[in-house]
């Protein structure tokens, strides 16, 4: 103590105990797209721009370019935070593209996608959910993961430019990532003004209804088998039958894309990412938990850096996380979880050195993929039948 000696009475306040954990926020749409008329004010390009309110988003989206037509399709579903960067249109498609992927200037400006990265720093928020609907070329999406991995966000893509399931399947082989979801084919919607059927961007939808779903849900529930709000139809023919696996949706789902069907509504029917059947991370769920745990044990836990390495810090980290994991399975986020010490992992030289490794292991909520019932023909009831008549 700085002063030993002092004639009368000291307080010394000692803050122990756990430390809340908060979920980090997960429903928030990243969004690369293009309008020509957008107010430049309120969508500069190749600048993150963070809406809060979606109404007044589209208000200022213009009508030409995919902005308006993808925050309409969010506003079908919900009223999300949206991080939009606008890009301009090129002259032809690859122009777009290089507009679009972005690059990173002499001054550290980013444009295009990789100006997403930014949004942390300049909007206090981390878009989770991304899509670039109707622009999504091959390029586009192969860049697009690199994005989706930094963050660790989740992205949809449309199966570009293919015009058949055996197409989907080949152009879905280009992409073996965890962050990424295929979907086709597209939604259609009417339009008023020509009074014909559009095409209404799924990827749109899809961080819509994800958004909606990680609200009103949970990040635990897939994409799959919820009603899609606001459109009218499905622009290529999808065979379904639910109790079939030998249809379309059943070949596509098999080889790991998304497609969409008409049952009760329109549906996503797939949860499946693009890591690969084998994966721990094939459905879309298990990525997404594994991305926010990281992320939530992660920024929880700036408190304890350059903290004291004492007893009471390390107990309080461990005991704060095993808070959040028994919280987290206490409302079906989890099936289980539970974090400890191994002293191996920590010899004196590491802890000497500053360094504390903390293991925790946890069980994501599956998705009843495949319910299957098991129906017997038996005689043994025809007894109560004849009780019955003898009774009678």
């Amino acid at each position: 103590m700085p002063n030993d000696y002092h004639h009368g009475v000291r307080v010394v306040e000692i803050n122990e105990g756990t430390r809340p954990i908060r979920t980090i926020r997960t429903a928030v749409i990243g969004l690369v797209c293009t309008g020509p008329d957008a107010d430049a004010a309120a969508y500069p390009l190749n600048t993150p721009v963070l809406m809060t309110d979606i109404y007044t988003a589209i208000s200022k989206a213009g009508d030409t370019g995919t902005l308006p037509f993808a925050l309409d399709a969010i506003r079908d579903q919900a009223n999300p935070w949206v991080v939009v960067v606008r890009v301009e249109e090129g002259a032809d498609e690859n122009e777009t593209n290089a507009n679009i992927i972005g690059t990173v200037e002499a001054d550290g400006t980013r444009t295009g996608m990789k100006a997403l990265t930014v949004a942390k720093q300049e909007l206090n928020v981390v878009p989770r959910i991304l899509a670039i609907p109707g622009l999504d070329t091959q390029p586009v999406a192969t860049e697009l993961v690199s994005i989706a991995q930094e963050l660790r966000a989740f992205a949809y893509v449309s199966a570009y430019g293919a015009t058949s399931k055996e197409d989907v399947v080949t152009y879905r082989g280009n992409f073996s990532a965890r962050e990424l979801m295929v979907i086709w084919p597209d939604f259609q919607k009417f339009n008023t003004t020509t009074q014909l059927k559009d095409t209404a961007f799924a990827t749109a939808r899809a961080v819509g209804l994800r958004a909606k779903l990680d609200n009103e849900i949970g990040w635990h529930k897939t994409l799959s088998n919820i009603a899609v709000n606001g459109v009218t139809g499905i622009s290529q023919h999808v065979n379904w039958d639910l109790q079939s696996p030998d249809t379309d949706a059943g070949y596509l789902n098999e080889n790991d894309v998304t497609t969409l069907i008409r049952e009760n509504g329109f549906r996503f029917w797939g949860s499946r990412t693009c890591a690969g059947k084998d994966s721990l991370f094939a459905f879309e769920n298990y990525t997404r938990t594994a991305q926010v745990l990281a992320d939530t044990m992660a920024e929880a836990h700036m408190w304890a850096v350059d903290a004291p390495m004492s007893l009471p810090n390390v107990k309080d980290i461990l005991e704060g996380v095993n808070a959040k994991l028994r919280s987290l399975t206490n409302n079906g986020y989890l099936l289980g979880g539970q974090a400890w010490f191994n002293p191996e992992l920590n010899p004196v030289e590491e802890l000497k050195a500053g360094k504390l490794q903390i293991d925790y292991d946890y069980t994501p909520v599956p998705p009843i993929e495949q319910p299957q019932f098991n129906q017997r023909i038996t005689d043994r009831y025809i007894v109560n039948l004849q009780q019955a008549i003898a009774a009678a």
